[in-house]
């Protein structure tokens, strides 16, 4: 009989209990074919979370129609941002949880294992958890890495981690972060990372703020995603010294006939463009690292729009990924998350304590 739980590691008495982070996002498929792209497409459209419709009605939709045509289309997609390294998103990502635990090692704290996972593909949140676990993590902090709440992102990560708890025995504390839009080491660090490329290119006529689209109707039914887009914007103008004509707020990847949040920014860029408006940076603070999304639909599908309308110039001002001042921000805001688990001194010798006293007792070893 197939046991319910995923087996457990070996524990010995006294061993320290480390603390895990566990970076979280969105995923990709293992490559950019077809074949790889089909079963990414129904786990990630199978979501309720991100189609909120009864699945007797739009299951028939997706195996039917969607699946048959879209993975051809989306692979094509994928191999215009693909790396000889694999994915974008996931090398970020995967670099960002080495670089974390690295500059978390350099302030002291060696006892925190960093890891990451996809809601979506490899490697899963549930392979994550158990990973850190085998590592002796007896606390995690579940960390979505979008800045901005929305039922249909970090909720439904937080799902899958919560889902993956289930079929643990022996569970791990948990903690979760659940935003970080107006978070200041997050907004000095777009800020840091938005001058560093003007310091090098130039400043723009106009800066659009583009944040990922979700439908009109979540807003409507109180999901709090537009309005911590918003703070993050104003914020964000606030940190650069914008005026009120220097910046635009806009969404992007509608999908589907229903309204989604507004302005659009292929809409946008087009009405710019006609203006004939110079030069149009396009910054993605809704997104750490880089991924289709950005990579594609933003800089390559974006810039097309703005000069086919007549605009003269386009630039694409890359998501925070691994610099250096993210990498130090992250770690500034899982350490404000972790306060009451770092270990002390107290906490070495009371485990020593433990295990001479379980052994006495006949403790295995």
């Amino acid at each position: 009989m197939r046991d319910h739980f995923l087996p457990e590691p070996s524990y010995q008495h006294g061993q320290p209990n480390k603390t895990g982070i566990l970076l979280i996002n969105l995923g990709t498929p293992d490559a950019p074919t077809k074949a790889a792209l089909k079963p990414y497409l129904r786990e990630f459209l199978s979501d309720p979370r991100i189609v909120e419709l009864p699945g007797w009605l739009w299951q028939p939709i997706l195996r039917g129609v969607i699946l048959q045509t879209r993975p051809a289309k989306s692979a094509a997609k994928y191999a215009q941002i693909w790396t000889r390294d694999g994915s974008p998103l996931k090398l970020h990502t995967e670099r960002l949880a080495k670089q974390l635990k690295g500059t978390l090692g350099e302030r002291g704290q060696r006892q925190i294992e960093v890891g990451y996972g996809m809601r979506y593909g490899n490697p899963s949140i549930e392979s994550a958890l158990m990973e850190l676990k085998h590592k002796g993590c007896e606390r995690i902090l579940l960390l979505p890495l979008y800045p901005q709440y929305a039922a249909s992102s970090t909720a439904s990560a937080l799902d899958a981690a919560y889902g993956a708890l289930q079929r643990i025995r022996h569970q791990p504390e948990i903690r979760v972060i659940k935003h970080f839009h107006d978070a200041p080491p997050y907004i000095n660090a777009l800020a840091a990372s938005i001058r560093e490329y003007w310091a090098q290119h130039g400043r723009p006529s106009k800066l659009l703020l583009s944040f990922h689209g979700t439908p009109k109707f979540a807003l409507d039914r109180g999901d709090p995603y537009h309005c911590e887009c918003l703070k993050t914007a104003r914020l964000l103008a606030e940190a650069l010294q914008l005026s009120k004509d220097q910046y635009d707020i806009c969404f992007q990847s509608r999908f589907g006939k229903a309204e989604w949040l507004q302005p659009y920014l292929s809409a946008t860029l087009d009405k710019l463009g006609k203006a004939a408006t110079r030069r149009v940076d396009v910054v993605c603070p809704g997104f750490v690292a880089d991924c289709l999304e950005t990579l594609e639909e933003v800089a390559m599908e974006g810039k097309a729009t703005f000069l086919a309308a007549g605009g003269k110039e386009f630039h694409y001002i890359p998501c925070l990924n691994t610099g250096a001042a993210w990498v130090d921000a992250l770690a500034d805001l899982v350490t404000d998350h972790l306060q009451g688990w770092l270990p002390s001194a107290h906490d070495d010798a009371s485990r020593a304590n433990s295990r001479q006293r379980a052994l006495e007792l006949g403790a295995h070893q």
